[in-house]
């Protein structure tokens, strides 16, 4: 076994994605008391609401388990270019008989200034904490690994993993464009490399001393085992997990993921105001005509699509949904989150039997 999934105390190179919003605590510990690493999304939540999602993971696995935060920057707001979307917004609210918010806020605060979360996960201490979206200030870092939790990043290119790895965290997670749901990029203003999931493991397992996690269109037990070739120590995987029973995914969400949507997967910004990979759905393509800059910051921008979403489902179409999933969607199983890891682990030590022999000489 790898010397850091020891260190994590996890059976398997099998990492479920946090997926806030999807994953649940049910999800997490069967992931984890299957062996792998079972993971909760806390960006958006509150402090107390991330105590409670921590408790019921732990009253159904005594396993590790990871603690997803967001680092994103706070939200500058702009009341003209909010006022201007949610106008832009009204035809698509009209539809389904329903009007835009009078305003939009801040819908959650960043890990970056949130003191009570720290301080949660400093008395709860989950096994692993990881980083969205950028990295926290040294203090916070320290006080965690004070707390003895090990700390994983996302990273998109080179210079986010040589920070991460200037920051002392543990192990960095290569986050491929592949992959679904939001792109980690530290600044999603800038320019974007959008590397593959392959050419980043490579370079980050070849540019960087700490263990990478691969994440990115990794669906079945053959891509992990193609991801440990590359010199990954392990592979995230999220899209695999959303048609689990134990998944919040709701109805409309899984019948895409299911069907014909699945093979069609777009990077977009209209939705939350930040990068994220969805099924194509009507949002993406109401947002496939949006000049860049005219939506809201994230997370603003995310309280006009929630709202959106919910008065065109309340009217039965779900096509307005965040409904985040990567390029290996068409891959997507249904067997319960314990069940799919027994599955991956049958095949991905196929796969790894298979391989072919070095007959060099």
């Amino acid at each position: 076994m790898d010397p850091f999934l020891r260190k994590l105390g996890i059976e398997l190179p099998i990492i479920q994605a946090p997926m806030a919003g999807v994953s649940t605590p049910e999800m997490a510990a069967a992931v984890s008391n299957s062996g792998g690493l079972g993971s909760i999304g806390v960006g958006p939540s509150d402090a107390e609401t991330t105590r409670q999602m921590i408790a019921a993971v732990r009253s159904r696995t005594d396993r590790p388990i990871q603690v997803n935060v967001f680092c994103h920057q706070p939200a500058v707001a702009d009341a003209a270019r909010e006022a201007a979307w949610l106008a832009r917004l009204g035809p698509e609210f009209a539809r389904y008989g329903a009007k835009p918010p009078a305003r939009l806020t801040e819908i959650y605060q960043t890990f970056l200034t949130d003191d009570a979360k720290l301080t949660v996960l400093l008395a709860e201490r989950p096994a692993v904490v990881s980083f969205h979206f950028g990295l926290p200030a040294r203090e916070r870092i320290e006080a965690l690994r004070t707390a003895g939790i090990a700390l994983l990043a996302t990273a998109t290119n080179l210079e986010e993993g040589k920070a991460i790895a200037a920051a002392g965290i543990d192990a960095v997670v290569a986050q491929g464009y592949e992959a679904g749901g939001h792109r980690g990029i530290f600044d999603p203003t800038g320019p974007d490399d959008r590397l593959g999931t392959v050419a980043l493991t490579r370079l980050l397992v070849n540019k960087l001393d700490l263990p990478v996690i691969a994440a990115g269109g990794i669906m079945d037990g053959a891509g992990i085992a193609a991801s440990l070739t590359l010199g990954a120590v392990a592979a995230q995987l999220g899209t695999a997990f959303i048609a689990c029973p134990e998944s919040s995914a709701d109805a409309g969400f899984r019948a895409a993921l299911l069907g014909p949507p699945a093979e069609h997967t777009v990077m977009t910004s209209a939705i939350s105001g930040r990068p994220a990979r969805c099924l194509a759905n009507r949002f993406t393509a109401f947002g496939e005509g949006v000049e860049r800059g005219a939506v809201p910051d994230y997370p603003i921008a995310y309280d006009a699509g929630k709202a959106l979403h919910a008065a065109a489902k309340a009217a039965g179409e779900f096509g307005y949904g965040a409904q985040w999933a990567g390029q290996g969607a068409p891959l997507a199983r249904t067997a319960p989150a314990g069940e799919l890891v027994a599955r991956l682990r049958q095949e991905m030590k196929r796969a790894l039997s298979d391989r072919p022999r070095d007959r060099c000489a």
